[in-house]
């Protein structure tokens, strides 16, 4: 299954994965303005997964140029809830600490996440991983590749 884009709106999906957690982690991102697609893929060689989720997101984002509408899919919970919800907000209030009055976890990957998500107008989709949506699989074979291709 895949999404009819709009031609107004840039559509991102987004993903992370990790050989063990901690362990060697790629990110990715498809991102789809107009009839323009672009494949971006990273890694580093010791990481989580969920900073490898965030990464994707972050880079995605990063890649969209001026102040667009942007529909932003990602299998992460983690990330979708926490913008729909919008726990930054209470983060930032309280000091970057959670509800159980935490430090909050990744904080410099949220607030690079905010950074761009500020910048543009981000709806944010939870789709299900590995359920056949073609580019959130595209996303997910990018990230693990991009797992592969670092340097022993």
């Amino acid at each position: 299954m895949t999404r009819v884009t709009k031609p107004d709106v840039v559509t991102i999906y987004s993903d992370g994965a990790c050989s063990g957690n901690p362990g060697p982690g790629g990110w990715a991102a498809v991102v789809i303005d107009g009839t323009l697609e672009r494949d971006l893929a990273g890694g580093e060689p010791s990481t989580t997964n969920q900073r490898m989720e965030l990464r994707g997101a972050i880079e995605g984002l990063r890649a969209v140029e001026g102040h667009r509408d942007v529909a932003l899919y990602s299998d992460s919970a983690y990330i979708v809830n926490c913008f729909r919800d919008r726990w930054y907000e209470r983060w930032r209030q309280n000091g970057w600490k959670n509800a159980q009055k935490k430090a909050v976890s990744n904080r410099d990957l949220w607030e690079a996440l905010i950074e761009q998500v500020e910048r543009h107008h981000v709806t944010w989709h939870k789709v299900t991983g590995h359920s056949g949506d073609v580019l959130n699989d595209r996303a997910d074979r990018l990230a693990r590749s991009a797992i592969g291709s670092l340097d022993p």
